[in-house]
Order: structure tokens, then C-alpha cells, then sequence
């Protein structure tokens, strides 16, 4: 698919980090970008800046998420291109020993539910909404009518200690991008994942500078952070290379994480 003002794109979790990364070069290819967030002050800026669209959306809500589309397309059109960033982490290990007070404690499964609400459903929802709009859009070349792009994380594949929850939600991202292609073959809707390593996101940006070049130089090569419009770049590449579909990406610098 090539990306051009013809095309309308969302992208949840746009207003900072890789979703930021990835609207910015979806607006410089020309697309008209919907940018989906719950940082309505950021998100409001960022879609102001690209001459986009910003929407307030809770992706664990079925509501929230069909009335987003419905603005997004109602404003700009229907989408052929999603990019789901909206995700968050936590991290506590299953069950531990309180040395400072004694005693034990577990995993709070109010917090491991929340994590697999957001990362795993809230993904799939997205998808199966904006896939559902897609099957009323005109074929492209090869048949095409859409493209979609998922982040996992390494953590799909070696987690680290307290991550169990984060680790299942991306696993399930996962895990389940091949059985959508498989889903959406006979519509010409396409889905990849990427599965990010150690990237400079905000979140990571919050840690003492020292800290952030502990865990860069513990990557093979290069030696240093991902930066986000690397993940953008392979997000672009997966959505104009045609061929490319049902596929799962390691974008790490070949790092393997260790337990803790």
C-alpha cells in the first residue's frame, strides 16, 4: 500500500513514545492521521501540529472505542491503516517475601487484569472495529483494502522477573497476529506485529540518565536505545510492503533479557 493524502490512518497510544513516532511519519508521507490517546492536552497539540485528529479514548471501552472511530470517520474518512501503541507496564513478581515488614505478598490481580484490558483486548478491539470499517472500502492493488500493525514487546518471548502480566498481554498481541491475517486474507486486510526491545520512550526517559545507559549498553549493537521513529520506520514498511503479512518482528539490536 503507498501512503499518500489518499490514505487515513489511526493510531492508538499516538500522543507520545512510538505512537508519536509513527503519526509523525505517517503525516509526512502525506496521510490524514487520527490520533487516538487518553493525554487529550498532548494528543490535542500533536494532531493541531500535523493537521490531524485527536480523539480521548479509554481502549478498554467499547463505547469509547466505536465512537472514536465513528469521529475519526466522519471528519477524515475511513481508515485503511491502524498502528495500536496504546499499551502500559507494571511490575510485580508473582508471589514474594516482604523482607522490611515479613510476611508475604502476591501479584494484585486488579493490576494484572488491568495490564491484559489494555494491551491485549484493548488491541483487539481496535482491530476487530477498524477491520469491521475496512470490508466497505474498494480494493487497492493486489486486492488490498487495509493494513494493520501491532506492538508486542521482546517480553512476548523473554520476560523479566515482575512481568508476568505485562509479559501474557504481549505474548497474547502475539500470539494472536496470525490468526487475524488468517481471519482477514479473503478481505485483503493485512496485520504484522513488532516486537520492540529497550526503546528511549518516555517512560524510559523517567529513569536516571545512568540508568538509561546501563540498559543501552547492554544491547549487542548498536550499543544504545531505540529510538522511536526507528520503530515507525519498520511500522511504515510493514504497511507499504504488500507481501509482507502475518508476520511477528523483533526490532531489539538482537537482545535476549536476561531474568532481572
Amino acid at each position: 500500500m503507498r501512503i499518500s493524502q489518499d490514505v487515513v490512518a489511526v493510531v492508538t497510544g499516538g500522543a507520545s513514545g512510538l505512537g508519536e513516532a509513527s503519526v509523525r511519519k505517517l503525516a509526512e508521507a502525506g496521510a490524514r492521521v487520527a490520533i487516538f490517546d487518553m493525554n487529550e492536552d498532548v494528543g490535542s497539540s500533536l494532531a493541531d501540529e500535523i493537521g490531524g485528529l485527536f480523539c480521548k479514548v479509554d481502549v478498554t471501552s467499547d463505547e469509547q472505542v466505536e465512537a472514536a472511530f465513528s469521529a475519526s470517520r466522519a471528519s477524515l474518512g475511513q481508515e485503511r491503516v491502524l498502528i495500536n501503541c496504546a499499551g502500559i507496564a507494571n511490575g510485580f513478581k508473582t508471589a514474594s517475601r516482604n523482607k522490611a515488614e515479613g510476611g508475604t505478598t502476591r501479584f494484585p490481580m486488579a493490576q494484572f487484569e488491568r495490564t491484559v484490558q489494555i494491551n491485549l483486548l484493548g488491541t483487539f478491539r481496535c482491530i476487530a472495529i477498524c477491520a469491521q470499517g475496512m470490508l466497505d472500502l474498494d480494493p487497492l492493488e493486489d486486492g488490498e483494502r487495509g493494513a494493520i500493525v501491532c506492538t508486542a514487546s521482546v517480553a512476548a518471548q523473554d520476560g523479566q522477573m515482575g512481568q508476568a502480566a505485562y509479559a501474557a498481554s504481549k505474548a497474547g498481541v502475539l500470539g494472536m497476529t496470525l490468526p487475524i491475517a488468517r481471519d482477514l486474507m479473503g478481505e485483503g486486510i493485512r496485520i504484522n506485529t513488532i516486537l520492540p526491545g529497550l526503546f528511549a520512550t518516555p517512560m524510559m526517559r523517567g529513569l536516571p540518565e545512568d540508568v538509561q545507559a546501563t540498559l543501552g549498553a547492554s544491547v549487542p549493537f548498536p550499543k544504545r536505545l531505540g529510538a522511536p521513529e526507528e520503530y515507525a520506520a519498520l511500522a511504515l514498511h510493514m504497511i507499504s510492503n504488500s507481501y509482507m503479512n502475518g508476520e511477528s518482528v523483533r526490532l531489539d539490536g538482537a537482545i535476549r533479557m536476561a531474568p532481572r
